[in-house]
């Protein structure tokens, strides 16, 4: 049997144990474990072990509970409530101001976070009941919310770009800077898209009442001072000035990922705990859990994933892989779309975590032989994930606000996603006619 048939019939074990429901990281173990009695042979079953602890044993993974426990200690106090609180005073008075000021707070929470999942459902629990009391659409809110969650993986600092760039050993500083103009400049489209559909909603409801200014009435938009605005705004300074420490320590080389991620999760605490006393000692407790939880959940996926990636690599998967597409003469353009098509397709099926370590040994040789940056290659796959995220049948930020707003059917919040799909696949075309969008920052600052 071929390298390439192997590594089918691997794939095809892990969609197996996929669709039965069994979490992932118990499914990765198995199609592990098989894989290596079914094309290793039984007596080399030993290396399961081996192989699990070298893929943990790396000094930059200790960066994903550090940069865990920094989201939840901000999640789990009132400061997230302060960011959209301060982009509703600013973006109020913009047709659909509020859902913006949920994607503007999801920005400036990313950045503290580097979690999807926990960027939308801590900017969801203020925002989504807030735009649902000033009349905007059940499609607007959730779609506004599940899209800025996405952020949360590509602006940095991020887990899924960390774990790329131990997957591709590639600068993670690299590609931190790699994600910061790409990442804002999807916040706007995603505002621009806001814009659009408000829009297109104001224009329909005109059909059942006698003016515009009428229908924007309905959505009853609070007004605010100027001084409201400016002490708003003041509020999230600190948790401001804290990314830009985080970020300064790590582009200057003062601290390695993991040193930056324990300095930020410090700072963090002290701000949460002694400036806005919002920390008590059973709320700790609750983070601590939560976060011991979550990173058990990413590094028992890591650990598994990067089994099957070696597995394959011994049976040289990637290697005939990138040879066979090369012999392909295919266009750079054509394999760099299959790629991304695959990748989604993966999405709609697990999460970003376990595709990236699995598939980055496999696509790094043949980016490569396209003669694709990989630091720019890892900012366009990470911006895939995040399509993944808001995809059905597992796409993570769509649950999470279905548990957020249960009364919402899943339904509405699915459809009020789908565009920013093609909002993303925009950006990823954008991205790939202008490199130097995703390259100006690393180039500047490496």
């Amino acid at each position: 049997m071929s390298s390439l048939a192997q590594g089918g019939v691997i794939g095809i074990i892990a969609m197996v144990l996929f669709l039965t429901g069994m979490p992932i990281a118990f499914a990765l173990a198995i199609t592990a474990l098989v894989s290596i009695v079914l094309f290793l042979g039984p007596e080399q079953l030993e290396l399961f072990g081996k192989m699990t602890y070298d893929s943990v044993n790396n000094f930059g993974l200790l960066a994903i509970p550090l940069f865990v426990l920094m989201g939840n200690l901000f999640g789990g106090s009132k400061a997230s409530s302060q960011l959209f609180e301060a982009g509703e005073a600013w973006l109020s008075r913009v047709r659909g101001g509020l859902a913006m000021s949920s994607v503007a707070a999801s920005t400036l929470f990313a950045a503290l976070t580097g979690s999807s999942a926990a960027t939308a459902a801590a900017i969801g629990r203020v925002a989504v009941p807030e735009m649902e009391k000033r009349g905007y659409s059940d499609r607007i809110a959730t779609g506004a919310v599940a899209a800025g969650g996405t952020l949360g993986i590509l602006i940095p600092p991020s887990v899924t770009l960390i774990l790329y760039g131990i997957a591709a050993e590639q600068s993670i500083g690299q590609l931190f800077a790699g994600g910061i103009v790409p990442g804002l400049l999807i916040a706007v489209m995603f505002c621009v898209w806001i814009f659009i559909a408000q829009t297109l909603q104001d224009r329909a409801v005109t059909k059942h009442v006698s003016s515009l200014a009428e229908a924007r009435r309905e959505r009853t938009e609070r007004t605010y001072t100027w001084a409201y605005r400016f002490a708003s705004l003041a509020r999230t300074l600190p948790f401001a000035l804290l990314i830009f420490l985080v970020l300064v320590v790590l582009y200057r080389g003062i601290a390695t990922p993991s040193e930056a991620a324990a300095i930020g999760a410090l700072l963090v605490w002290i701000l949460v705990s002694l400036i806005y006393r919002d920390l008590t000692g059973k709320q700790l407790m609750n983070v601590l859990l939560e976060s011991t939880n979550q990173s058990t959940m990413i590094l028992m996926i890591t650990a598994f994933s990067a089994v099957i990636a070696t597995v394959l690599s011994y049976l040289r998967v990637p290697q005939d892989l990138a040879q066979a597409v090369s012999e392909a003469d295919l266009n750079r353009w054509v394999v760099l779309l299959v790629i991304n098509l695959v990748l989604l397709v993966m999405g709609c099926f697990l999460p970003p975590v376990s595709i990236i370590v699995m598939t980055t040994p496999i696509l790094l040789p043949m980016i490569l032989a396209q003669g694709f940056d990989p630091i720019w290659f890892g900012v366009i796959m990470t911006i895939n994930m995040e399509m993944g995220l808001i995809t059905p049948p597992v796409g993570l930020n769509l649950y999470v606000l279905k548990g957020i707003a249960p009364h919402i059917p899943l339904k509405e919040i699915l459809l009020g996603s789908v565009p920013y799909i093609f909002v993303l696949s925009l950006a990823i075309v954008l991205f790939s006619i202008f490199p130097q969008i995703v390259m100006v920052v690393p180039n500047m600052l490496y």
